[in-house]
C-alpha cells in the first residue's frame, strides 16, 4: 500500500461539501459535469469553469463549497432559499435565479415564472412548475415555486424542487438526470408515485433529493418528535421502494446521502 502521505497535497485540493458528500459525473460535450449532492435539496453543479449552486443550505456549514457562477433558488423557506449561504457563495459577478415568492428575500435576483427560459452565466436555465395536487399543509400554491431544467454542456438535468408529478412536469423532454423529491408530507410523492413519474421522465440517471422531512423539521426544531410516513415504513424503507419500483427500466438509481448528522 502506498503511503498516504503522499496523496495529501491532492487531498487538500478535493472540494466537498460535507464528510459524507461526494461528486458523482456524467459524460458531456467538452468533460464531465461533476454531481456533488450536499444537503436535503441542495446540489452542487461543475463544469469547466462554471459552478452552479442550487438550493444551497449551511446548517452543517458549508466548508470546501465552491462560490458559485450561477445560484438556483426553487422555493422561499430556508432549507432553500438560506440568505447566509447565498451571501457565504456569491461573487460579485454571480447570478442568482429565483422563484417569484423568493424576492422579497432575494429583491436582486431574477425572477423566473414557471414556463420561462433565460440564458445566464453560459447557463440555460428554464422554470418548471412545481406545486401540489393533493391539498392540505404544508401547502405549496401553483405559481409560487420553481422546479429547474439546467442545460450544461449538451446535458439536462432536472430539479424538481417540491412538487407532485404535473402536468408540467410529464411534458418534460430529453432530460438526462432527474433529482426528484419523495415523501413530501400528506402521502404526496409516495415511493410509487416518485418512480412513476420518473419513468414518465425517462432519464439516464435519477437522484431522491427532499425525501427526509422530518430532517429538515428537526434542523429547525430538535425536540421536534417526528411524523409517519404512509403505511408506516421508514425513510430507508421508501428508498428500497422507490428503487424497487424502478427495476427493469433502464434507469440508473443512485442513491446519495443527502442527511449528515445534525450538530
Amino acid at each position: 500500500m502506498r503511503d498516504i502521505a503522499n496523496f495529501l497535497p491532492a487531498l487538500l485540493l478535493i472540494t466537498i461539501a460535507c464528510s459524507n458528500s461526494h461528486a458523482d459525473s456524467i459524460p458531456a460535450e467538452a468533460g464531465n459535469i461533476e454531481i456533488t449532492p450536499l444537503i436535503h435539496s441542495s446540489v452542487q453543479l461543475e463544469y469547466l469553469d462554471t459552478v452552479v449552486q442550487i438550493d444551497p443550505w449551511g446548517r452543517n456549514g458549508l466548508s470546501g463549497v465552491k462560490p458559485a457562477s450561477l445560484i438556483l433558488v426553487s422555493d422561499d423557506v430556508g432549507h432553500h432559499l438560506d440568505t447566509d449561504a447565498i451571501a457565504k457563495l456569491r461573487l460579485p459577478n454571480t447570478s442568482i435565479v429565483i422563484a417569484a415568492n423568493g424576492e422579497s428575500q432575494i429583491p436582486n435576483g431574477i425572477v423566473l415564472s414557471n414556463g420561462e427560459i433565460i440564458m445566464v452565466a453560459g447557463v440555460t436555465v428554464e422554470a418548471v412548475a412545481a406545486y401540489d395536487i393533493i391539498p392540505g399543509a404544508p401547502a405549496h400554491p401553483k405559481g409560487e415555486a420553481n422546479g429547474y431544467v439546467v442545460t450544461l454542456g449538451g446535458k439536462k438535468l432536472y430539479f424538481a424542487g417540491v412538487t407532485e408529478c404535473l402536468d408540467e412536469v410529464k411534458a418534460l423532454d430529453g432530460i438526462d438526470v432527474a433529482f426528484m423529491p419523495m415523501n413530501i408530507p400528506r402521502g404526496r410523492m409516495t415511493p410509487a408515485a416518485a418512480a412513476d413519474c420518473t419513468k414518465i421522465l425517462d432519464p439516464d440517471v435519477v437522484y431522491t433529493y427532499h425525501y427526509d422531512q422530518d430532517y429538515a423539521r428537526r434542523a429547525a426544531n430538535p425536540d421536534y418528535a417526528g411524523s409517519e410516513l404512509p403505511g408506516g415504513i421508514s425513510v430507508d424503507e421508501s428508498l428500497d421502494l422507490f428503487e424497487a419500483a424502478l427495476a427493469g427500466s433502464g434507469i440508473e438509481f443512485r442513491r446519495a446521502n443527502w442527511y449528515p448528522p445534525l450538530d
